[in-house]
């Protein structure tokens, strides 16, 4: 039985990204691939209970132990749910992945892109997505549309210096890794982002 494959949705908080994951999932199971959605962090119960302590906006976490949190969360749920879905040939659809922690802990704050990936080198044992679907807003369109959302969690109550850093970050992990990484434009209607994430994932996908 084939290998499945990982495929990874990353972007700012507000980028559209639960919404693409959502209609990502339904369309490739439309066309045939099993395929499971998970979220991260979360995923599993340990990196769930992890996910509450993250985002709690009453306690406060320093950098160096929030990129440990995001990273033991995220070893437990490729232990526990990745691996071995990816191993029976199911593909997974992550909504955000190390890149995640590379630009929002190791960018935004201030930690080290290289060091940050060390910890999830270890975390993951070097699992590695076979695409990376980065959806890219500005800023100030991520803010607008979290604010839409309701009472804002820890880590989106940062500045707007944060987000702009973070949205750096992941414009230079596209650019260093462009076979892998592949921008789509969030600012799109839904079906469109949708329409640009088929394109990016053809050549994975199987004959229908």
């Amino acid at each position: 039985m084939p290998r499945g494959r990982l495929i990874t949705i990353e972007g700012l908080d507000g980028a559209g990204k639960t919404t693409l994951a959502t209609g990502l999932h339904d369309e490739l199971r439309r066309r045939g691939v099993e395929v499971d959605l998970l979220r991260e962090p979360g995923g599993a119960d340990l990196a769930e209970r992890i996910r509450a302590l993250v985002k709690d906006p009453s306690l406060t976490i320093g950098a160096r132990a929030e990129a440990l949190l995001y990273a033991a969360a995220r070893a437990q749920l490729v232990e526990e749910r990745v691996e071995p879905l990816l191993a029976g040939g199911t593909w997974v659809l992550l909504d955000r992945f190390v890149d995640s922690s590379l630009a929002y802990q190791g960018a935004g704050r201030g930690l080290g892109v290289e060091a940050v990936r060390e910890i999830n080198r270890l975390g993951t044992g070097g699992l590695r997505p076979d695409r990376t679907l980065l959806l890219r807003v500005e800023p100030s369109v991520g803010r607008a549309r979290q604010a839409d959302r309701g009472a804002a969690d820890r880590l989106e109550r940062s500045p707007q210096e944060f987000f702009a850093a973070v949205a750096e970050a992941y414009d230079r992990l596209a650019s260093d890794d462009p076979e892998r990484v592949r921008r789509l434009d969030g600012g799109l209607a839904p079906q469109e982002v949708l329409a640009q994430s088929l394109t990016a994932l053809e050549d994975l996908l199987p004959d229908t």
